[in-house]
């Protein structure tokens, strides 16, 4: 049986131009370790670098994409203006929306990027177009507390601290729309879901104490993870592997998986999943069946 997972290390990241903008874009380069080579069937995820002065085109996709600022500074226009990102802003790009980057400073700036339906090079789903008729003007720095702030969040390391979560704290903070989710040692914070405007994929963020654990689950969904910082022990499909920042891995429909942190720090994750999760049976924990099993 083929693998269901898929793990790439950060210092085996190749880098290249993607076919579509070839000629096309500037300073423009991605690293995909998931997308339609396999196993995945429904996302494709990576990491994005944009040179300084480097800019992609205008140009629209039949998915969504949500992104995530790793380092440097970007602008992001769309037909609805221009927004300048930094570290920690997030934010969906819809399906069919008309959208460019440009790197207006002097440092290469690095984004990840989470596309879903998965793009397949035979459908011909991205097409170069010309710019909107409205200029969309001088970018302006992210608001988050602006309520005419749709598409766009910030999230930083202390949202995942429980003892933070102070009206002060959340008043900066996009992510107050949703609670901070506690178990087992493990934080999660919502990021893109259909409250920020998606419809075919999530993206959130994961922290775990030192000894946090998540037990060996699957899911009807595919999922990818983004090592942040710290180092944390993955087990997937049987296979255990230490995963640290910049590592990416990802798990399949089916693909049994756990996490363990090690270390006496905290270990932070980006984690992305397609398509969305279902109302209900979104985990399917190994230890529950076997507890029936158990009673015979």
């Amino acid at each position: 049986m083929a693998p269901l997972h898929v793990v790439q290390r950060a210092d085996e990241a190749v880098y290249e131009t993607p076919e579509e903008f070839a000629g096309r874009s500037s300073g423009f380069r991605r690293w995909q370790p998931v997308d339609e080579a396999g196993p995945s069937v429904h996302m494709g995820f990576g990491v994005c670098e944009l040179d300084p002065g480097g800019y992609v085109p205008w140009h629209v996709h039949a998915y969504e994409e949500s992104f995530y600022v790793l380092e440097g500074e970007v602008v992001c226009e769309t037909s609805a203006g221009a927004v300048l990102l930094t570290p920690g802003d997030y934010g969906l790009i819809p399906f069919g929306g008309s959208h460019r980057w440009h790197n207006p400073g002097d440092a290469r700036v690095r984004w990840a990027e989470m596309l879903a339906p998965q793009p397949r090079a035979e459908l011909d789903d991205l097409f170069l177009v010309d710019p909107p008729l409205r200029d969309p003007g001088e970018p302006i720095r992210l608001d988050v507390r602006d309520p005419r702030t749709r598409s766009f969040g910030h999230i930083e390391p202390s949202n995942m601290e429980v003892d933070k979560q102070s009206q002060d704290q959340l008043a900066v903070s996009a992510s107050m729309r949703t609670a901070l989710l506690v178990y087992s040692g493990i934080t999660v914070k919502m990021m893109v879901d259909s409250d920020l405007g998606a419809d075919l994929s999530t993206m959130f963020m994961v922290q775990y104490v030192p000894h946090g654990v998540a037990g060996a689950h699957d899911h009807p969904f595919e999922e990818a993870y983004l090592i942040l910082e710290g180092e944390v022990e993955a087990t997937l499909d049987g296979r255990t592997h230490r995963l640290g920042p910049g590592d990416i891995a990802f798990a399949g429909v089916g693909s049994r998986h756990a996490f363990k942190n090690l270390g006496d720090g905290p270990v932070r994750w980006l984690e992305t999943q397609a398509p969305q999760p279902p109302g209900r049976d979104s985990y399917r924990f190994a230890r529950d069946w076997q507890y029936l099993r158990d009673l015979g």
